[in-house]
């Protein structure tokens, strides 16, 4: 731990040789693969029809992800686009959280056994495989334990941030990489091999590019506040680091950017880009780092949700036990440079994710937080600020494995019967830990799919346009989604789940389609169950929507308001419905075959 981020010719300490793997690091690794096994154990017990009941609306998202991937990379199709969803217009997908790093891989899998399999891949082998990613990390450059090693590891792959964003978030749970990318930055400052380490930087950034941009911004702001807390400490050793630091980074940076020019372009100034995502103020209450998360043991549901946007975006809920306990090893480890900078780190981060303005117990106290400095920066604009708090994970886990190691030192010997000390912080951390650990995630069973789709009826009812579905998939019902899926994406779908721009003049961006007219309407009846007194010019505009589309046929299957819906869209096209397999249809190609 002395020399994790000494310059060169600084040390003083011997570095302990290079460990091999050994049977402890397959016992962790499988601990850690078990666990998530038994957080996903409802969802691999179903994996026909389990659905994350907390994902909302996002699993029949991500699966609709992974399967558009699978279909373009298997028909030799631009990956970064798809019109299968928002037809005509399409998706961009780089400008989405498709994750084509993972899910082009994984293409296989999801076109032999379905996106469902390769969701529950994605989220179980996520939270392990950070675990073991930050143990290996820890055990091999932070600490000679590897139970201390073991201890920050499992914290950083199940930290409760890390189960809230695993209900819905692969992106924010396959977070294999940032280790890797954090560890090669320390290399750089060691100054030892800097065109070499600047190179593997350089692949390591490209591809978590491709796995999820938001967690490396947060990743690499957390390590600036680092690196400034370090050098402020050690700034004689920091000036000899800043050469081999500047070495490494422009040729990191220059391999990033030719292996991500094209799809970064794609993603910002293609089809559908937009240029920043707004959210409003969503920093963390103070509450909700001492509060416990909805799927921790000592979770309360409602506490949770009275702090925190939604059941994916608990980003902090620590707990005040472990709270408290940050503030003690700080105190005690405030005398070693690198702990105390791996606590100014975690406090700052903490610090930025409280937002634009402080807010204690739902109470504004009208103090300007430090994200103002940031909010309006390209990137950080379109980032929660409340997900800096995730910032904290390792940052926590690193000083668990340092106190634990120093521990174990102390105490070199479970047998001590005077003073059991390390049986004792054993202890510790699981009065700690114990009230935040996960408990396995609620899965239910998903609603089967019409026949219409299932069964291939759709075919003869599509020719070359669109299905509209009643009401049309938004981001608060994206079932046709899986629909879609479930007929192996053999027609679009008009409007959609996604982020794209708000219009093609409008490039801010937004969730779901640019609003139309009939969308709008289906959705309110919908909403309400109200069937409106439907005018002359919304069947205009229906007309009018259904010729935007494309829209070879209108389908409606039961759901709420049910009979409200049939009945409006009867109103709106004068014909009555056709039940067909399971759905309730209206066939509009003769209305719409002018469509241009």
């Amino acid at each position: 731990m002395t020399a994790l981020l000494e310059a060169p010719g600084t040390v003083q300490v011997n570095e302990p040789e290079r460990r091999r793997w050994n049977r402890a690091d397959s016992i962790v690794g499988l601990c850690y693969l078990l666990a998530a096994f038994v957080i996903y154990a409802g969802l691999w017990g179903n994996l026909s029809s389990g659905y994350l009941y907390n994902s909302a609306q996002d699993q029949n998202m991500w699966e609709w992800f992974f399967s558009t991937t699978a279909h373009s990379v298997w028909h030799l199709q631009n990956p970064l686009e798809s019109v299968l969803q928002n037809y005509p217009d399409g998706v961009n997908m780089m400008a989405n959280t498709a994750m084509l790093g993972l899910s082009i891989p994984l293409s296989p899998i999801t076109m032999l056994f379905g996106p469902t399999v390769t969701w529950a891949i994605a989220l179980t082998g996520g939270l392990a495989g950070t675990s073991f990613a930050w143990y290996w990390v820890f055990s091999r450059h932070l600490v000679t334990s590897r139970v201390a090693a073991a201890v920050g590891g499992v914290f950083c792959g199940f930290a409760p941030p890390m189960i809230s964003h695993g209900n819905a978030h692969p992106n924010f749970a396959v977070l294999v990489l940032l280790p890797f990318i954090v560890l090669r930055l320390i290399r750089l400052a060691q100054g030892a091999r800097p065109v070499r380490d600047g190179l593997i930087l350089g692949v390591l950034l490209a591809y978590q590019v491709f796995l999820g941009e938001e967690p490396l911004l947060i990743t690499m702001l957390g390590f600036v506040v680092f690196a400034i807390a370090y050098a402020a400490s050690r700034w004689r050793e920091a000036v000899k680091m800043v050469r081999p630091m500047v070495i490494g980074l422009v040729i990191a940076g220059v391999l990033t950017l030719v292996v991500t020019i094209f799809p970064l372009w794609w993603q910002f100034l293609g089809p559908q880009s937009y240029h920043t995502l707004e959210h409003g103020s969503v920093g963390n209450d103070t509450a909700a780092f001492t509060r416990f998360a909805t799927e921790s043991i000592a979770g309360d549901a409602q506490a949770a949700a009275d702090v925190s946007m939604n059941r994916t975006e608990e980003n902090a809920f620590f707990g005040w036990p472990l709270i408290v306990f940050m503030v003690v090893l700080t105190v005690w480890l405030w005398r070693n440079v690198l702990a105390r900078s791996i606590a100014i780190s975690m406090f700052v981060m903490a610090w930025l994710s409280l937002g634009l303005e402080i807010t204690v117990a739902h109470h504004d106290t009208g103090i300007p937080g430090p994200w103002q400095l940031l909010a309006k920066l390209p990137l950080f604009d379109s980032l929660l600020e409340s997900r800096l708090a995730m910032a904290c994970i390792p940052a926590i886990g690193a000083l668990l494995a340092i106190a634990t190691e120093r521990v174990f030192r102390a105490a070199p010997s479970f047998r001590d019967k005077d003073l059991p000390l390390r049986w004792l912080w054993l202890g510790a951390l699981v009065a700690v830990l114990l009230p935040i650990a996960p408990t396995p995630l609620e899965t239910i069973t998903r609603p089967g799919t019409p026949a219409f789709f299932s069964d291939g009826t759709w075919r003869q009812y599509v020719t070359s346009g669109s299905v509209v579905t009643v009401p049309l998939p938004n981001p608060g019902d994206a079932r046709a989604l899986h629909w879609q899926v479930q007929a192996d994406v053999g027609f679009p779908l008009a409007d959609g789940y996604f982020v794209g721009p708000n219009g093609p003049d409008d490039k801010r961006g937004r969730y779901g389609a640019p609003d139309h007219p009939t969308a709008s309407l289906l959705n309110d009846v919908h909403d309400t169950g109200d069937v409106p007194a439907v005018t002359d010019t919304q069947r205009a505009e229906a007309l009018a929507d259904l010729r935007y589309w494309h829209a070879d046929v209108v389908v409606l299957a039961p759901g709420t308001n049910q009979q409200a819906l049939q009945a409006t869209v009867e109103l709106l096209l004068r014909t009555p419905a056709r039940y067909v397999d399971g759905v309730w249809l209206w066939d509009v190609r003769a209305l719409t075959a002018n469509a241009t």
